[in-house]
């Protein structure tokens, strides 16, 4: 299995899947790199290499016991990690995930924009502007947390659990608790106000019945420059696994437009 030794002691499991144009894509909480298994052969036969990894805590890397070690900082800096060791120092990428992935990749451009080529932006929320409203998300992400550490691994077997959470391995319950409060909970405002400031195609995507997600990625569809959205029906949080084609297509699709220098995605702006 391939590991990145980060800080001497925090093992990141990745897999790399096919050659060509990097792209890299990042789970939510509490799934794993196995959440993208259904995106492997669609996007290798269409010429990327696919880049997937389990976050700290999660999967098959490490799970630190030091609260310190899980912070977006350090998401980010694995993100970069990851790029340098695979892709070589300097590289692009296409940077992606969902939920909590999306929202890592979002940071990640605000820090490393000379690594990003494209933005794929699943099933995300960009953080809040208000302090009120930020803390009421903390709230819930320490609640969580604290759910994992009374009740272990069976919180992903809850009826409500969304398919990219409810068919994962994870070694316990801890590193997902530690996870909650250090890079599910936020602490500034920074991702959300460096929307507008997005140079490079970005790819908003959403299932048409992931409800609380869908304000938020019409935001991020506005406040994002020349960013297009897609829909997918019959979808929920998952959409990827909920519908891989229509998901697969979506975004190979915009990937080509492009590559093509479309006029419909983001016209004028940075290409492949």
């Amino acid at each position: 299995m391939p590991y990145l030794v980060r800080d001497h002691l925090v093992h990141i499991y990745y897999e790399v899947h096919g050659e060509g144009k990097p792209l890299i894509l990042t789970h939510g909480y509490s799934s794993t790199s196995a959440m993208w298994h259904g995106q492997v052969d669609s996007f290798t036969e269409a010429g990327y290499q696919l880049l997937i990894w389990d976050m700290r805590g999660h999967g098959k890397s490490a799970y630190p016991d030091d609260q310190s070690q899980y912070s977006e900082a350090h998401t980010v800096s694995d993100i970069l990690a990851l790029l340098d060791h695979v892709c070589g120092a300097g590289s692009k990428a296409i940077v992606g995930g969902l939920s909590l992935g999306g929202y890592m990749s979002l940071a990640f451009n605000r820090v490393h924009p000379q690594r990003v080529r494209v933005l794929l932006i699943i099933d995300t929320g960009p953080g809040f502007k208000s302090d009120k409203a930020r803390e009421a998300w903390n709230q819930t992400a320490h609640k969580t947390g604290s759910r994992f550490e009374k009740e272990g691994l069976s919180v992903l077997q809850a009826d409500d659990v969304s398919p990219e959470r409810s068919h994962v391995t994870h070694r316990n319950a801890t590193g997902l608790a530690l996870a909650a409060r250090g890079m599910l909970a936020q602490r500034n405002a920074a991702v959300i106000e460096s929307l507008p400031s997005v140079g490079v195609p970005a790819l908003v995507v959403v299932g048409g019945e992931d409800t609380p997600f869908l304000m938020a990625s019409e935001y991020m569809a506005t406040r994002i420059p020349g960013a297009k959205k897609v829909v997918i029906p019959d979808a929920g949080h998952a959409v990827n696994i909920d519908q891989p084609k229509a998901f697969n297509e979506a975004v190979l699709g915009f990937l080509a437009e492009v590559e093509r220098g479309s006029s419909g995605a983001n016209s004028g702006r940075a290409m492949l």
